[in-house]
């Protein structure tokens, strides 16, 4: 189950994505996400679509990965398209259905809602997925240094964050295997209202807490058993400098947001 869930996974791989300056990476991806919610047009947002396919082939990530990572958003797009479709009047009425009735102006919003979301979530994963946890780290503490000077602990604040990413998976592989374990003892989590299932769910919560915790407590340990303190300077092994790749694939991206900009108007 743990490997149907691919936020704060890293695949290994050589591809150029793979091979990027971390900082670079992140540059582009706040850039793009920005550009985003800019785009006010659907053809805008399909060339976006494309481009991140396009991305994907490229770093050699498998296009089940890719369907994973959208799995977490099925509800949440469902549950938009319904508010859209029956709630926002306008254009053309495509059918009707007793009193809701469903016009050409809410599912163009509907769907142009969903695409941008879908969007979001590719160009985060193609972030996640090529690029180790621990070179996330060193480029958000990148970013985060100038702000050392009033105090702010910029290493601190990226460590906590690459391991909130890291432990995305493990604790919801903990928490399937916590209900494999109850459904051996007779629980029953998938048939029944919504409101009992979610009321079966509630003897998992306190076991979790208590593994999430155990887990904060091994890793606070491990990490102090190898020098790490709080404040203190770190050097580095290796030294994420850039490349003329960096420099070439931040032109291309650029190349790319002109594009996408030209099909927003």
């Amino acid at each position: 189950m743990a490997r149907s869930i691919t936020m704060g996974q890293y695949i290994p791989g050589d591809s150029i994505i793979h091979q990027l300056n971390p900082r670079f990476k992140i540059i582009t991806l706040i850039m793009v996400l920005a550009l985003l919610f800019l785009l006010e047009t659907l053809a805008a947002l399909v060339v976006s679509l494309c481009a991140a396919l396009a991305l994907f082939a490229l770093a050699g990530v498998s296009f089940n990965y890719l369907l994973r990572g959208l799995r977490p958003i099925l509800y949440i797009s469902i549950f938009a398209l319904i508010i859209y479709f029956f709630f926002t009047p306008g254009g053309v009425v495509l059918f009707r259905i007793g009193f809701l009735t469903v016009e050409s102006e809410g599912v163009e919003q509907g769907i142009f809602i969903i695409a941008r979301l879908v969007a979001l979530v590719l160009f985060s994963l193609l972030v996640t997925l090529t690029t180790t946890p621990l070179s996330l780290t060193h480029g958000m503490a990148y970013f985060f240094s100038p702000l050392q000077r009033l105090g702010f602990p910029a290493e601190e604040m990226a460590m906590i964050m690459a391991v909130a990413l890291r432990f995305i998976p493990t604790l919801m592989e903990e928490s399937q295997r916590l209900m494999r374990a109850q459904q051996a003892r007779g629980a029953d989590f998938e048939t029944g209202s919504i409101v009992k299932r979610a009321r079966n769910l509630v003897p998992l919560i306190v076991p979790l807490f208590v593994s999430a915790f155990r887990r904060a407590d091994e890793l606070a340990t491990a990490m102090e058993a190898r020098g790490f303190r709080i404040g203190a300077k770190r050097t580095r092994m290796q030294d994420d400098r850039i490349a003329f790749k960096d420099w070439t694939a931040l032109a291309v991206i650029l190349v790319l947001i002109v594009l996408v900009l030209t099909f927003n108007f």
